[in-house]
């Protein structure tokens, strides 16, 4: 195979620390490399010196002549003055893009949604990365690296940019590096495995399943002082070998040295167990929703929707963006009421919520994590094991350097362990999870799922990360058309179900619209709107003085840039969520 690009003793440091010393790499035609590793320990910095938007203090990085690299960062540097159809082809004529099936594919896969005459500074968060992602897939490159190119993709999106990637080259062409949470994307595309630690990259053969099993042996092999961590991804392989048949039908681990493994390893629940026991704490009365529809004015978001949710069932929600799944989380949870039908609660139900905003932190900026942990429980357990709040954390990745540190200045990853921590040392019977894996690297997303294995409740999912929910639930449903349906396929028919749908004729011309929204509805909406607009003005201002700022500081202040750095994420945070909400009104609005 012809080689395409190489690094050789990378050295790269940073004021507080080393992240990266005399690493030697190579990525040759064919290979399809996924790269894992803990968030802060270097994956992004990595990529950026192998594209050569980082400089490293020493080493090279070469590449064969005349290797065209693509390059999707974490942000985007597009012009917000073009629209979104100069963005992606350029000044092609429409004839010459349309009449190009690759790029067809690519706009249908991507931005179909996204207005086509929209300037992109009129664009939410994630409608420009979907366009960026478009505008990179569109050209001709012999080797492409992607940061988290699955963010602000829907399960269909993710599925698309998996088949696209598989199909992009002939098997032993091109190259793709991608850094990805996203377990189930690993074991769809990659070939090999970049695991970046302790200043070093790991190289494993295969994709995430095959990472799992080299892993296993090498942590069994290095020390005994690893045995926490093994124990957990033994479970992990243990659900990998045993509860995902269209996984391991194919050959991408030892099967023999597999069952050699997890021998010992029990399965990784008990179902029959943890139903009787949330029987015991719920009764048989949880959640019923019942007919019910929701409407904003006269649009129209669930219709007829019934659903009996039963004690310790662990469900998954399916749906494409902006098909009503937050919605029905709301409607489950209390947060709105239908406007037809009804919802029937269980007296004893006790329902905790894990959104996306960090809500539950909103109050507690200013403690220390300490201090909060010391206002809950003293004990909980997991396991048959009485474990500390200290103990659970460090279980999830929490270093106990961190728990003097105040809420507020906790990084993405560490807010979304502290959140789950607090959910259930509230002992919920009724568990909501809405985009869990948000901010979250594949070690932490393996230990929020050993920990909910264990958990004797009923435990409702919303997620595009499809090995997340293949993983920790039992069953699937999707919203489709606005209405609840079971799929016993799970996200296979789905997916068939929504292609399907996708290839139904369209309304005939002369067939009326639905009426929008009233004269006073509409107003309300568009003051909300300007009012967000402004908002984010004022953010993207904010944001512009902190990175200022930071650019001046003092470099040994590592508090004051942690403290900074925690001002960036809030902001971001915030924006996120506002770009959410303007994305609803705009499609409200019109």
């Amino acid at each position: 195979m012809a080689h395409l690009l190489g690094a050789e003793a990378l050295h790269l440091e940073y004021p507080t620390r080393i992240v990266f010393d005399r690493v030697t790499l190579g990525i040759d035609e064919g290979d399809r490399i996924g790269i894992v590793g803990k968030n802060g320990d270097g994956k992004s910095s990595l990529l950026g010196m192998l594209s050569g938007l980082i400089e490293p203090q020493s080493g090279r990085v070469t590449r064969r002549g005349g290797v065209r690299f693509g390059v999707l960062t974490q942000g985007d540097d597009l012009d917000p003055d073009a629209t979104v159809e100069h963005t992606i082809v350029g000044g092609l004529d429409e004839h010459e893009w349309a009449g190009d099936a690759k790029i067809r594919d690519i706009i249908a896969g991507l931005v179909a949604d996204v207005p086509w005459a929209a300037p992109i500074r009129d664009l939410s968060g994630g409608q420009r990365r979907r366009v960026a992602l478009a505008q990179l897939l569109i050209g001709d490159w012999d080797l492409i690296a992607l940061d988290e190119p699955t963010n602000h993709l829907d399960v269909e999106g993710i599925s698309w940019l998996a088949a696209h990637l598989r199909n992009r080259w002939p098997k032993s062409a091109g190259g793709l590096i991608v850094i990805t949470h996203d377990r189930w994307f690993l074991d769809e595309i990659c070939t090999k495995t970049w695991e970046v630690h302790d200043q070093i990259v790991e190289p494993f053969e295969g994709g995430y399943a095959a990472y799992v099993l080299q892993r296993v042996e090498r942590d069994r092999m290095a020390a005994a002082t690893e045995t926490k961590r093994q124990n957990m991804m033994r479970k992990e392989l243990a659900w990998l070998r045993r509860g995902a048949p269209a996984r391991t039908s194919k050959p991408k681990f030892r099967i023999d040295a597999a069952n050699e493994l997890i021998a010992d390893v029990p399965p990784v629940r008990d179902p029959i167990v943890l139903k009787q026991m949330a029987v015991a704490r719920l009764g048989k009365d949880v959640i019923d929703v019942l007919d019910a529809g929701v409407s904003f004015g006269d649009r129209e978001i669930l219709k007829g929707v019934t659903w009996r949710i039963g004690p310790g069932e662990r469900t998954g929600i399916l749906g494409a963006n902006g098909s009503g799944k937050s919605t029905l989380l709301n409607l489950v949870s209390g947060v709105l009421e239908p406007t037809t039908g009804r919802v029937k609660r269980g007296k004893t139900v006790r329902l905790g919520m894990l959104d996306q905003q960090f809500s539950q932190l909103q109050t507690i900026g200013s403690d220390r994590v300490r201090e909060v942990l010391g206002r809950e429980k003293t004990t909980f357990n997991v396991d048959g094991k009485d474990l500390s709040p200290a103990q659970l954390l460090e279980r999830l990745g929490f270093a106990r350097e961190h728990l003097s540190a105040r809420v507020d200045d906790l990084s993405g990853g560490q807010k979304r362990r502290l959140q789950l921590l607090l959910l259930l040392l509230s002992e919920p019977n009724v568990i909501v999870l809405d985009e869990p894996t948000n901010d979250v690297d594949s070690d932490m997303l393996a230990a929020m799922e050993d920990l909910l294995d264990s958990w004797p409740g009923t435990l409702i999912v919303v997620s595009h990360d499809r090995y997340l929910l293949e993983r920790i639930t039992d069953q699937q449903y999707a919203i489709l058309d606005g209405t609840l349906r079971h799929v016993p396929g799970g996200v296979d028919e789905y997916l068939r179900l929504r292609a399907e749908q996708d290839a139904r004729p369209t309304k005939a011309a002369s067939e009326p619209e639905k009426p929008g929204l009233s004269g006073s509805e509409k107003r309300a909406a568009e003051k909300e709107l300007a009012s967000i607009e402004r908002r984010l003005e004022k953010i993207a201002a904010e944001t512009q003085k902190i990175h200022a700022r930071m650019a001046a500081h003092d470099q040994a202040d590592v508090d004051g840039l942690q403290k900074l750095n925690a001002d960036l994420s809030a902001l971001s945070d915030e924006s996120d969520a506002l770009e959410e909400r303007w994305l609803e009104l705009g499609e409200l609005v019109g």
